[in-house]
């Protein structure tokens, strides 16, 4: 799953300092502008996988022209990748039980089918379907 959130940058002398105004307290910095893009990123990923770890909805993102920063602020998008966040940084999984025909088990278990893939994926892709801007 890929989200976008606008983001404020301001240049200050040690660096740069990045907000997230969609994501509450979502701040990070870097000595460059493109370390600030990347821990700006990383701060929203993680912002984000806690939401979702909770069952929490994650907000949606405003219209990148309706964010106005402070004086001597200018206005970018971060791109996050939640696949690949979640891959390397979620920890939480929760088992859940199910229930299937038996011939389908028989057939999956025959080509040897993950059944917690298949479950993810499908979930996956429904949320992304649901959740598509």
């Amino acid at each position: 799953m890929k989200l976008t959130y606008p983001a404020i940058f301001y240049e200050g002398e040690g660096g740069y300092a990045v907000e997230v105004p969609d994501l509450p307290g979502c701040a990070s910095g870097g000595a460059s502008l493109a370390e600030a893009i990347l821990m700006g990123t990383d701060a929203a990923s993680g912002w984000v996988l806690t939401e979702l770890e909770d069952g929490k909805p994650v907000p949606g993102a405003s219209p990148v022209e309706t964010i106005h920063p402070d004086p001597g602020g200018f206005v970018s998008v971060l791109v996050l990748d939640m696949d690949a966040y979640t891959e390397k940084y979620g920890t939480r999984a929760i088992r859940k039980n199910l229930t299937i025909p038996a011939w389908l088990n028989t057939f999956a278990e025959a080509r040897h089918i993950n059944f917690s893939q298949v479950l993810q994926d499908s979930l996956i892709a429904l949320y992304e379907r649901e959740n598509a801007s």
